[in-house]
């Protein structure tokens, strides 16, 4: 939502990602339970209190979105859905699947599993605040529980409203996949409802905005703004997906790169390479034509002005590894998801190390792009 997510674990097999818009979210709510919240509900404690309690709640709802989206994750699996990792948000997460599931059945399910765990933990979290409460536990350790138990019934409802990409959303897709046989119409049109529905919460935003209340405006109009970019871009991958899948990178790839010699000097490959061809990656080769690596733009950027004329591009290079470089016959849409992992521009399609061509996102795009002009949505 706001720039490249950041990997923080690993858990049962899939890397965990957090949005950077998650600590943008998460302080403005701390913020808000300690100055306003929590001294409402609780006064006269002290105001590190408060600010510990605020903090509970936010590592608490975090792990809360984590375990929410863990359950997709789980019963993804069981039907032999990919699942490549999780992203989390503050207003949720997503979990990262390269293609669709293989049913209406399976989406239902997969879909159902989310709110179905976190209704489960709301009921839980609620038990221990009853029984906390009875067994004399400080009030603001009970607060933090029953305000956990809140959230977690609001996530619940939350994701159950029926616009894609939301659970809610995804479970009445697969009621219109099963009914039409037709996965395309079923996403288009809850997609449509979820692009609504971010409108109408962006408009609610800016109308509490206006009328004085920022924080809560300010918060539903991210929550919409996420919720329409979520549902557009939803629909767009399920027709990219099926633009580009099953064609080979072959079909796509430049078959003669332009290519630098590892022992020219940065400042030479500034001038006589990047002024001249406007690239963001070039593949790096030996006297002999093997394949080393791959210097990028971004590497130079971050290289000090001074060192140019003393840095070759050889030691700057970075060195040929799956995340860099893809085979011929790779399926293109699984060389688009790498990219979009990475944030990489562009790969290098190699055989062994042999240099056979470049890939670049933008020519994956613009054939999708003509493909859609066409009509033609695979």
């Amino acid at each position: 939502m706001f720039g490249r997510p950041i990997e923080i674990i690993e858990i049962l097999g899939f890397k965990i990602r957090i949005d950077p818009s998650w600590f943008v979210v998460a302080v403005l709510v701390s913020w808000n339970f300690a100055s306003t919240a929590f001294p409402a509900q609780f006064p006269d404690l002290p105001q590190a209190t408060y600010v510990w309690m605020a903090a509970a709640v936010a590592a608490g709802y975090f792990l809360s979105v984590l375990f929410h989206e863990l359950s997709h994750a789980l019963v993804a699996r069981t039907y032999g859905v990919e699942m490549r990792g999780i992203t989390l948000f503050f207003f949720g997460g997503f979990t990262e699947i390269p293609g669709e599931p293989p049913s209406p059945e399976a989406e239902l399910v997969i879909a159902a599993a989310g709110p179905g765990a976190s209704f489960g933990l709301a009921l839980g979290l609620a038990g221990l605040g009853l029984v906390g409460s009875a067994a004399g536990l400080v009030d603001p350790a009970v607060g933090v529980l029953f305000y956990l138990s809140g959230l977690n019934g609001v996530l619940t409802l939350l994701s159950l409203v029926p616009a894609f990409p939301l659970d809610g959303g995804r479970i009445l897709r697969a009621l219109l996949w099963g009914w039409r046989k037709d996965l395309s119409w079923a996403t288009r049109v809850a997609a449509g409802m979820g692009s609504g529905l971010g409108l109408l919460l962006i408009g609610l935003g800016v109308v509490a905005i206006l009328n004085g209340g920022f924080y809560p405006g300010f918060m539903t109009f991210l929550m919409g703004l996420f919720v329409r970019n979520a549902a557009n871009g939803s629909y767009q991958q399920l027709l990219l997906r099926r633009a580009l899948a099953g064609e080979p990178v072959s079909r796509f790839m430049h078959p003669d790169p332009v290519t630098v010699p590892r022992a020219i000097s940065v400042m030479e490959l500034v001038q006589s390479y990047i002024y001249r061809y406007h690239y963001k990656m070039f593949p790096v080769v030996d006297d002999s034509g093997r394949l080393l690596g791959c210097v990028t733009s971004r590497q130079v950027r971050n290289l000090p002005r001074d060192e140019w004329d003393r840095q070759s591009v050889g030691a700057l290079a970075e060195r040929c590894t799956p995340e860099n470089t893809v085979e011929a016959d790779t399926d293109a849409m699984e060389a688009l998801a790498r990219m979009s992992r990475t944030g990489a521009a562009g790969l290098m399609v190699v055989e062994g190390d042999r240099l056979l061509g470049i890939l670049s996102l933008k020519d994956l795009l613009r054939f999708f792009s003509v493909k859609m002009e066409l009509g033609d949505k695979g």
